[in-house]
């Protein structure tokens, strides 16, 4: 599960990105806004709260496989 955890300081960002993404949301308009548009603001306090980081533990993946590392240094990690 260390290989998803985000730091500090990035659990930040998210929670402030997701506070200006909803306060964007409100200000054109809940039913006005794409539906697109909820998912980063979902998924950003989402990662604040819990620490959690799909998009980071896939970034981390594909740049241990462009490496060429083999599973045994992917589970060490």
């Amino acid at each position: 599960m260390e290989l998803f955890r985000a730091p500090t300081e990035l659990r930040i960002f998210f929670a402030v990105s997701g506070l200006i993404l909803w306060l964007g949301l409100w200000h054109t308009g809940f039913g006005a806004a794409s539906w697109i548009l909820y998912v980063p603001a979902l998924f950003f306090p989402f990662a604040a709260l819990s620490g959690i980081c799909p998009g980071l533990g896939l970034a981390r993946l594909l740049t241990i496989r462009l490496r060429g590392a083999d599973r045994d240094d992917i589970a060490a990690h």
